[in-house]
């Protein structure tokens, strides 16, 4: 009988560690890639998923030879360097062109900008886009523009399996712009934001406002997005800037400036001039100043204005993150081993003080002692003389 714990406490364990082996986990497999030392870590692999580069993939330093066009904008984000190379898969060919920049907030508002307004969202790396045959996306501080020849149901986890291979930075340096925090979710199109931290790059995305009267000379940085909204679409410009004085003066430059209208001396934008004069309309909070442009009725944008409020207090990003990544698989799989072993030792004291304690109660019920322990048991043979 005093084994009978012993025996119950192996047989759970045993059970917990079976348990724990049967399941059916995905191989864990950690990868440390070291943050690049400016040109030291190459930007693109050779081979992954099955293609294959034609030539070694050509570094560039130069945001000219990484996009004549966009030169300007790209100094603006923060390029570093770039990476362009040709691949082959059979007769299918893939032409990639990866810019990284000094931190997320470059990468991201690269992707913004190359991203036209209303392309399908796609599950790859922190954010992406595609439209037939050309995707981008980007993660951490590396943004990536893809061409295919033929795009087919695999190209997704393709990329996806390139994006593991990047040779991200971490910290700081991997936060997403802390302005996208400020945007309302409610009727928000996330497809169609657009980050800039420059007048070249926000002209270039299609900014509401004449760059100049942002005040990026100030440091300021804006975010635009499109909102449907019931009685029509309707676009938010969000700028901060460093300090509540410098967003003062520039919301009374830019109020100033909406309600002189449209004139020869102080010509609106398109985007203004598409839009209802009637929805127009300027607010500051803190270091914010917003602005509602678009079709929708007065009352709509105002309620819209109304949601962008200042916080001092650090906020989460809403950006799309990588779902199941191989750290946070081994920290689920780690975590139900230690509740396993937890669950099984509870399991086996409680067995045993069962077990003990009935065992305990059957001797005292029978008039003996509660324990065996010292109890002295031999054999008598009453021989006598």
């Amino acid at each position: 009988m005093r084994f009978i714990p012993l025996f119950a406490c192996l047989s759970v364990l045993c059970s917990g560690t079976s348990a724990v082996c049967g399941q059916a986990a995905p191989p864990v497999k950690l990868q440390t890639t070291p943050v690049p030392s400016g040109k030291a870590a190459a930007l693109l692999p050779d081979t992954f998923a099955g293609w294959k580069t034609t030539d070694a993939p050509k570094a560039v330093a130069d945001p000219s030879q990484a996009d004549p066009a966009a030169t300007a904008s790209l100094k603006e984000y923060g390029f570093t360097d770039a990476a362009l190379a040709s691949y082959k898969r059979g007769e299918e060919t893939l032409s990639l062109r990866a810019l990284r920049f000094e931190d997320a907030s470059g990468a991201y508002g690269a992707y913004s900008f190359y991203r036209p307004s209303g392309w399908p969202k796609a599950e790859i790396g922190t954010g992406a886009a595609s439209n037939q045959n050309r995707v981008l996306f980007w993660v951490g501080n590396i943004f990536v523009d893809a061409s295919f020849s033929q795009i087919g149901p695999m190209s997704a986890a393709q990329l996806r399996e390139l994006a593991g291979q990047l040779p991200v930075t971490g910290g700081t340096k991997a936060i997403p712009p802390p302005i996208l925090s400020n945007l309302p979710k409610d009727a928000l199109d996330g497809q169609t934001t657009h980050y800039a931290i420059g007048p070249f790059g926000y002209v270039g995305a299609g900014g509401v406002l004449p760059a100049e009267l942002v005040g990026f000379d100030r440091g300021a940085e804006a975010v635009t997005a499109n909102y449907a909204l019931r009685s029509g679409p309707a676009t938010l410009t969000i700028i901060d800037y460093p300090t509540p004085q410098m967003a003062t003066a520039q919301e009374a430059r830019i109020r100033d400036y909406i309600k002189a209208g449209n004139s020869p001396q102080h010509p609106w934008t398109k985007p203004l001039q598409d839009s209802s004069q009637a929805s127009l309309e300027v607010r500051r909070s803190g270091t914010l100043v917003a602005l509602v442009s678009g079709d929708a009725i007065p009352d709509e944008s105002h309620k819209l204005l109304g949601q962008v409020n200042f916080d001092a207090d650090l906020k989460s990003v809403s950006v799309p993150q990588q779902a199941n990544s191989e750290i946070a698989k081994t920290g689920r799989l780690l975590l139900g081993i230690v509740t396993l072993v937890l669950i099984g030792s509870a399991a086996a004291i409680l067995l045993g003080i069962f077990l003990g304690g009935g065992r305990a109660l059957y001797r005292v019920a029978r008039g003996k002692p509660a324990s065996s322990l010292h109890e002295a048991e031999f054999i008598s043979l009453h021989l006598e003389d």
